[in-house]
């Protein structure tokens, strides 16, 4: 199955995550500049690089993904867009990830506590990834006022904002997603700067169901 992305194309693959509306409002929410050396922290199959690809020219992608059936499938979705790209396979905490080079790194990480992943599976709760994990290797890819953009549940705010300060990645920007202003916000869109000064953004919430309708 494939899925068209302006003008690239994803293609889809049983047990991979599919498209989904986080992944595509993160990779909009971050912010890309022409040139900048990006990585994807948990890259599934190549989703999000091809969101930023779109948004700048001539970036640096890299990926980590730790089930080799989606790490192979991000190296197909690069390849047949004419974009290069290196994908590395196996867990974050293990991989020797490149210290400091990134301008971004960009992650929609698994949402769930252990034992509360319900919703997603396994997959998709701390079992595979936990938050204070994925921030480490977020501290160590960027560079100093190097960017780190992520998503999460808005019941775990209080999580993001204490494990990226824990990593020295300094909040500076968070905006809400809601389906609509009548119902509580689906998810958190949150961007950091490694070595940033306090202060924080938050910019009206995106509601989705509006935005479509207008578009």
């Amino acid at each position: 199955m494939a899925e068209h992305l302006g003008r690239y194309t994803l293609r889809t693959a049983p047990g991979v995550f599919p498209v989904g509306r986080d992944s595509l409002l993160l990779g909009q929410f971050a912010t890309v500049r022409p040139g900048w050396r990006v990585w994807d922290l948990g890259c599934g199959g190549g989703l999000l690089l091809l969101l930023l690809a779109q948004r700048a020219e001539g970036l640096e992608l890299r990926g980590a993904e730790l089930a080799p059936a989606a790490a192979e499938l991000a190296r197909e979705n690069l390849r047949a867009n004419g974009l290069t790209g290196e994908i590395l396979t196996g867990d974050l905490t293990a991989l020797p990830l490149p210290p400091g080079g990134a301008d971004l790194a960009v992650s929609n990480p698994p949402y769930f506590q252990p034992g509360r992943g319900e919703s997603g599976g396994p997959a998709r709760c701390g079992e595979t990834l936990s938050l204070p994990a994925l921030c480490a290797a977020a501290a160590r890819v960027v560079r100093p006022g190097g960017r780190f953009a992520l998503c999460g549940r808005p019941e775990r705010l209080a999580d993001l904002l204490e494990e990226t300060r824990r990593a020295g990645l300094e909040p500076k920007r968070l905006q809400l997603a809601c389906h609509d202003r009548y119902h509580p916000p689906f998810l958190t869109l949150l961007e950091c700067v490694r070595g940033g000064r306090p202060g924080l953004e938050v910019p009206a919430p995106i509601l989705t169901e509006e935005r479509e309708e207008r578009s």
